[in-house]
């Protein structure tokens, strides 16, 4: 017993460090539709939080989201950074996240690609698809 104890422990620690590591995703995809400011929030802060450990943000914004990648449409402000989603997304621009309108928005709302804020363009299908498959990177919808 004496001599499991220590194996065990080692088998223990060796295997945690191998799981800490496990996690080494090249970054994150994120997919924001809804229309509630909270929740387009949370999507603004945790790809900050990602960007803030030197991985990479493909944003995808899609039916009522869209708004927020439109010059002149602003998005409340809220607490506790004093900030609105679209402030923060375009400090996500900033600091390097790729930021994309879902294809459909445009034609459905009727607009063009000439209202989108500087870094923003249109979604390929193809290549969304290809990242949202992509298992070096982890997936989040809001």
């Amino acid at each position: 017993m004496k001599k499991t104890l220590p194996i065990l422990l080692s088998s223990l620690v060796l295997s945690t460090s191998l799981f800490a590591n496990d996690n080494l995703a090249k970054g994150l995809n994120v997919v924001i539709t809804s229309k509630d400011a909270q929740t387009q929030m949370m999507g603004m802060v945790l790809s900050m939080m990602t960007l803030k450990q030197k991985k990479e943000v493909n944003m995808t914004l899609c039916s009522d989201a869209g708004d927020l990648a439109v010059k002149g449409i602003e998005s409340p402000i809220l607490k506790p950074q004093d900030k609105s989603p679209k402030m923060m997304l375009q400090a996500l621009i900033k600091q390097g996240a790729k930021v994309e309108v879902c294809p459909l928005y445009l034609p459905n709302t009727s607009k063009d690609e000439s209202v989108l804020l500087e870094g923003i363009s249109v979604a390929k299908p193809a290549e969304v698809a290809k990242k949202l498959l992509d298992k070096d990177y982890q997936n989040l919808s809001y």
